[in-house]
């Protein structure tokens, strides 16, 4: 078959939860002999340099990219909270630039499957239709909506939340407007399933999780420094921030106390300013963007993720399991991954029970190991790349015959 998976963002390199999502699946398409075309909006924030992309890579996906600046403007920010009902995260990623390129594309070959990587490319289904008449799908990577309704439930301030609120109505709006537009939905968790069919989906749905390249993640027992704890995450996303700001200021200050001298280690790029004093302590070893993350969670005996917003599937969560971290994370951050409590991943989400569960952990090296060895052999049952690959292929298969 031949497949154009369409993206708001490079998805290489993949140092995200969604490029590495997107990327793994163009890998697990090629890989199973399909014929691969991306097109990805180079923003200004996330770009990079296509000259710069590996030839291995190009050889097994033909990537095209559209120089376009998603850059937030407040004057556009005001004009659209005014005068418009579309939300403007959805709006930034209106081209006319990527639609003539999408159009091009679409008159000089024909795609059998064209796979829209998120709810902010449903705007171009029109233009597709025109020329094409590839099976559109859909593929929900979150729900959109639900992050910033649980971002507003976290705000403190009466107009950041009351503008949270406004920003989860409208992209709520937006889904609804473009319901079965597509011709199938690819959502990535059962329960991101569901929620479109409680707003009234009718086309055909199939769960596929992100998959992981379980070969290229090899557990390092013997890399791990003890004590340690690191967290690894992008940092210009609001649920990551607020996650962190929470765990440092309501667990990692109990716990620096009963276990002087242990090491926080944090990892992740675009951090703001103002997110950088938090950072200001002699406990806490903040490295910006790393060139090794796999390296960075290996050496670290404990991986944490406090999230209390978002929604799809937390991919570094499901990459830590497969370097054999024993994770500390809440009911938020294992949503979609059914991983069992205390069995290959620990969940909670008071401060009390991080405070106890790390403390509980440090004191039982094989405990960490134990913890590990299940999360991964849990990973290579569930998330294998190749196995989620073909399983969505027999769909799309199925879904043209």
């Amino acid at each position: 078959m031949k497949i154009l998976q369409l993206t708001n963002k490079m998805p290489y390199p993949p140092r995200d939860g969604g490029a590495i999502a997107t990327l793994n699946m163009s890998n697990g398409f090629a890989n199973l002999g399909h014929s691969v075309t991306i097109l990805a909006m180079n923003t200004l924030k996330h770009y990079y340099d296509t000259e710069k992309i590996p030839e291995s890579l190009k050889k097994n996906i033909n990537i095209h990219d559209v120089k376009i600046d998603t850059g937030i403007n407040l004057a556009d920010a005001l004009r659209n909270f005014l005068f418009s009902s579309m939300p403007y995260n959805a709006e930034r990623f209106i081209s006319a630039k990527y639609a003539g390129k999408l159009t091009e594309l679409l008159k000089s070959d024909q795609y059998d499957i064209i796979q829209l990587e998120g709810l902010y490319l449903t705007p171009y289904i029109p233009e597709i239709r025109k020329h094409s008449n590839g099976l559109i799908a859909l593929r929900a990577h979150n729900i959109e909506h639900e992050i910033w309704e649980r971002i507003a439930a976290q705000q403190r301030l009466p107009f950041k939340k009351l503008y949270c609120k406004d920003i989860a109505k409208r992209i709520k709006k937006l889904k609804i407007d473009f319901i079965n537009q597509y011709d199938v939905l690819i959502p990535i968790t059962q329960r991101d399933g569901a929620r479109f069919d409680d707003l009234g989906n009718k086309m055909p749905v199939h769960v596929i999780p992100a998959g992981i390249d379980t070969g290229k993640l090899i557990p390092e027992q013997s890399k791990i420094v003890f004590p340690s704890v690191c967290h690894i995450g992008t940092l210009d996303w609001m649920p990551n921030q607020e996650g962190l700001i929470w765990f440092l200021e309501n667990v990692w200050k109990k716990i620096s106390k009963m276990h002087p001298g242990l090491k926080f280690n944090i990892a992740g790029r675009n951090a703001p300013k103002w997110l950088n004093k938090y950072f200001r302590s002699e406990n806490i070893n903040f490295l910006g963007e790393i060139e090794d993350a796999c390296d960075f969670i290996n050496q670290n005996a404990l991986m944490i993720v406090p999230l209390f917003s978002g929604s799809g599937m937390r991919v570094k969560i499901v990459e830590g399991m497969a370097l054999g971290k024993a994770i500390i994370t809440t009911p938020v951050g294992v949503e979609g991954i059914n991983a069992t409590n205390g069995e290959n991943i620990i969940i909670e989400e008071t401060p009390e029970g991080f405070v106890r569960q790390i403390d509980n952990l440090l004191k039982n090296r094989e405990m960490i190991y134990e913890i590990g060895k299940n999360a991964v052999k849990f990973v290579k049952n569930n998330f294998d790349n190749n196995n989620i690959s073909a399983n969505l292929i027999d769909f799309y298969y199925n879904q043209i015959k």
